[in-house]
């Protein structure tokens, strides 16, 4: 009988811990989680009826791993209202519409003239050298033009990464985008096409490169799910014991715990995050530990309002906004949370998220409490028109937030890859290996749950 180890119990590692457990109930699995409450960056705050996510707010549900579990677990999906489809970018002090299809991009007031038209001219750019790991930056400039890549593409990779365009690599970042450029040989054909495509099979096609679907989540939150997939494991999962080393054997691995003991397995799953991986793995395998120290997450905060209504000019018609680099401001962008699922505020009140640091901001999310506040504050009065102070405000911080796939990134996974087929009985899945959404997550922790029972390689 096969004995797994999981050292972690986020998503990633839960949600493994499930999929093998369905596919062979004979299997004996353990899950290893160093915080008191598994889940990771999936968990949600509830006071005063406001109802906060600390990380992660939702899925999309254009990928089924993470809403099939939640069936499997026997959780109600709640999908965000339609204002959720409506984003904005900060050009100036204004709040300026996302264009939503392509005749709303030609209408749009978010780019110029002459930068529209360079978008336009997209279509006759050279297809770049499919062997480079370029920046995204580099290959927005290039396809796109600069002004596009400072209002359209820059607060992407800040809403999706916290990042930093000028290091984010394109291939490793949104590889559907690569595809696209390399398969089509443009952005603008390959939309045109793949339209035509699904018109042909009597489908919708899609409205541009981005992932698509509808925001998801539950009405009690992401921390619901997590909540849920951790009953459902019971004694298989372990909190608030730290994994301090992993050692292998003749017949598998033998794990050592903070608390004194250790626990033998025939297969070991990381699902931990990098700089624990590389902890971890330090005096067995120097070469893993070398390439998971590599990864870099940045800082951010989380200041979670609350206002009453009468006390915000206008509506909250949105998802929210994110702030551009270059508009020099102090918070990466603000999600209306209130206006995107209902029961997020208390009746007659809204619920705004604020996050700010990240990797060009990094000592903005480490400022003491009340200048975090009071600089969060002063950009929402500005931006927003917000004249009274919040009646609930909320921090939540994250010392290492989201992993970056920085240019090279690949390079790290395949010599990843390298020792991980020196080493039967290892596997790492996490958001730092394979994709940093949920979606990923859950993917591709199904995908090494069939591994391990033998369904696949």
């Amino acid at each position: 009988m096969a004995r797994v180890i999981v050292a972690g119990g986020g998503m990633s590692g839960m949600s493994a811990a499930w999929h093998i457990r369905k596919q062979r109930p004979d299997y004996e699995v353990t899950v290893i989680e160093a915080a008191r409450t598994a889940g990771g960056k999936a968990c949600t705050h509830s006071e005063d009826g406001f109802l906060c996510e600390k990380g992660v707010n939702g899925v999309l549900d254009n990928k089924p791993s993470t809403l099939g579990l939640a069936a499997e677990l026997g959780l109600s999906p709640l999908r965000s209202n339609d204002a959720a489809r409506k984003r904005f970018i900060v050009r100036g002090k204004r709040l300026e519409p996302l264009p939503e299809s392509p005749g709303g991009f030609l209408a749009s007031h978010l780019l110029s003239l002459p930068g529209t038209l360079r978008v336009l001219w997209e279509a006759f750019v050279p297809e770049g050298d499919p062997d480079i790991d370029e920046s995204l930056a580099d290959f927005a400039r290039r396809r796109l033009g600069d002004e596009a890549f400072r209002y359209l593409i820059d607060p992407m990779s800040s809403g999706i990464f916290a990042g930093d365009p000028e290091k984010l690599s394109l291939r490793s970042c949104f590889p559907r985008i690569y595809e696209l450029e390399h398969t089509y040989k443009s952005l603008i054909r390959a939309m045109f096409r793949l339209k035509r495509e699904a018109a042909s099979k009597g489908k919708k096609g899609p409205a541009g490169a981005g992932p698509g679907g509808v925001l998801t989540s539950f009405r009690n939150g992401m921390s619901e799910m997590a909540d849920t997939l951790a009953h459902a494991l019971g004694d298989s999962l372990i909190t608030g014991v730290r994994v301090t080393g992993a050692a292998k054997t003749p017949d598998g691995w033998e794990v050592s715990l903070d608390n004194g003991k250790t626990v033998r397995g025939s297969h070991l799953v990381l699902a931990c995050p990098a700089h624990e991986a590389a902890r971890i793995m330090q005096e067995t395998a120097p070469e893993i530990s070398r390439c998971a120290s590599q990864i870099y997450y940045p800082p951010i905060a989380v200041v979670a309002l609350g206002f009453r209504k009468k006390d915000i000019p206008g509506k909250l018609d949105g998802f929210g906004f994110l702030a551009p680099g270059c508009e020099k401001r102090k918070i990466l962008g603000a999600l209306w949370d209130s206006s995107v699922f209902e029961n997020r505020a208390p009746e007659g009140y809204h619920l705004i998220r604020c996050l700010t640091g990240g990797a060009r901001n990094a000592g903005l999310a480490l400022l003491p409490d009340d200048r975090l506040v009071d600089t969060v504050l002063n950009e929402c009065m500005q931006l927003m028109g917000i004249k009274k102070m919040p009646d609930f405000t909320r921090i939540f911080r994250w010392e290492r937030a989201i992993p970056q796939y920085n240019v090279g990134y690949m390079r790290i996974m395949q010599d990843l890859d390298s020792q991980l087929a020196r080493l039967p009985g290892l596997y790492i899945r996490c958001n730092w290996a394979g994709g940093v959404s949920l979606n990923d997550c859950i993917a591709n922790s199904m995908k090494v749950a069939g591994e391990i029972c033998g369904h696949g390689k």
